[in-house]
């Protein structure tokens, strides 16, 4: 519902309006004042989402899957209590229980957060254009809506108090963030907000702070219409019940921990889980559906395969999309030592971008590779920054996990023109020190 489905919508809507912007040069004659309606955006969204919510329904009850719609807890080990709208209260009883609650936006600890401030979840709900927005965090969520929000036409500025993308690769991570800086969102480093005042019927006032070059720290205040923390998210688990029947929790995300033998297992042998609620386990959904489907294998049918956790694909749908599997350039060196890590790279302008003179100074692309004791270079990290980064992501992450080397990968032909061509071409090393710049076909 407030995930991946309407962040990508909202985020191919602003696509298309950039696209609109730039399409002259393809021939179009574009009328002058062209808007956008939030409205009407908002609303299709959303009937779209309750269009998959009645599917799921629908296949549950075909699979004679009964649903309960209400608030569950552990009475004991064995029995679940579910408490309806109406509050009545059901006692059910299993000898296997999944956990899949997931978690939700949380807010900071700061004067007026909650009272004036939205979160991620709820930017997709808004009933009028969230106007000027301060979007609090540098995570792919806080990057994408902010993405999203400048494309759409607001007025956006992004307050990061270290690093964009965290556990990212940070060379990536700069080149995402300098796009969207060049493509209008504003970049508030190094800063925290102290407090949020309502100073209007739709304004609100922020106070923050900033960590100068020179280590001194000051102050500012800005008005905005709507302020969006994406500043992490917590386990919806304190409700459930857990601890009281012996189910270990992490201490700061409240997630439930996995045992060592099994990674979805808890610490009550019958009890599991799959998703954002389990510590470790990567914050994505199709990891949570892989994840759920070999654990149900597991318990009624003869199968003993495991999640894999690791070589695990994903995109971040920033105005240009970064995609990436295995580890961050910085993650291999520092696995593997420099001098056995091989980066082939290259900077390149989609065929797309040619006539549109689209922003192409951030498209770019690499392989980080081991060398192996036979010469070739086993790849360990796969990275693309570009348009439709996912579709090219998808494909190429079979590579590592069956562990392709750089030379079959290079062997294969490329399709052309597409973007994805650019990674089966690599051929100059950061090593080499070589322009890395694709300047023809």
């Amino acid at each position: 519902n407030v995930g991946c489905i309407p962040k990508k919508l909202m985020h191919q809507s602003a696509l298309v309006g950039h696209i609109i912007k730039k399409s002259s040069k393809l021939g179009w004659h574009i009328p002058d004042g062209v808007s956008h309606d939030w409205e009407v955006l908002r609303n299709n969204v959303n009937s779209y989402i309750r269009s998959l919510n009645w599917g799921y329904r629908v296949q549950l009850k075909d699979k004679a899957v009964e649903y309960i719609n209400g608030y569950g807890s552990f009475v004991d080990s064995h029995t679940v209590a579910a408490v309806d709208k109406k509050q009545t209260t059901r006692e059910i009883t299993a000898d296997q229980f999944v956990v899949a609650v997931g978690g939700r936006p949380q807010y900071p600890n700061i004067e007026g957060a909650a009272e004036f401030g939205i979160t991620s979840d709820d930017i997709f709900t808004l009933t009028s254009p969230p106007g000027k927005t301060l979007v609090v965090g540098a995570s792919y969520v806080a990057l994408e809506c902010a993405g999203f929000l400048t494309g759409l036409g607001c007025e956006t500025s992004i307050m990061v108090r270290s690093i964009c993308l965290r556990g990212f690769d940070q060379e990536m991570a700069g080149l995402v963030s300098g796009h969207m800086e060049r493509e209008g969102t504003r970049f508030l480093r190094n800063s925290t907000p102290l407090k949020l005042e309502r100073c209007g019927e739709r304004e609100v006032l922020v106070t923050w702070h900033t960590t100068n070059a020179d280590s001194s720290v000051t102050q500012h205040q800005d008005v905005f219409n709507t302020v969006l923390f994406a500043t992490g998210r917590t386990a919806s688990t304190k409700s459930l019940g857990l601890d009281a029947i012996g189910v270990d929790l992490h201490p700061s995300s409240g997630k439930i921990i996995g045992s060592s033998v099994s990674p979805e297992q808890s610490s009550v042998s019958h009890i599991s889980a799959v998703g954002d609620v389990l510590e470790g386990c990567p914050e994505l959904t199709p990891v949570a559906i892989r994840a759920g489907k070999l654990l149900a294998r597991r318990l009624f049918s003869s199968s003993t395969e495991q999640m894999d956790y690791q070589v695990v694909p994903t995109t971040v749908f920033t105005p240009l999309e970064y995609g990436c599997v295995g580890l961050a350039e910085e993650d291999a060196i520092k696995q593997y030592g420099g001098d056995n890590v091989e980066v082939f790279h290259a900077y390149y302008k989609p065929l797309e971008y040619a006539l549109t003179e689209m922003d192409s100074a951030s498209c770019y692309t690499k392989l980080v590779c081991v060398k192996e004791a036979s010469g070739e270079h086993r790849i360990v990290g796969f990275h693309f920054l570009g348009p439709n980064a996912g579709e090219a992501t998808q494909g190429f992450a079979l590579s590592l996990r069956l562990g392709g080397t750089y030379e079959q990968l290079s062997s294969c032909v490329g399709i052309h023109p597409t973007t994805a061509e650019e990674i089966v071409k690599l051929n100059i090393t950061k090593r080499s020190g070589a322009d890395p710049t694709v300047s023809a076909c």
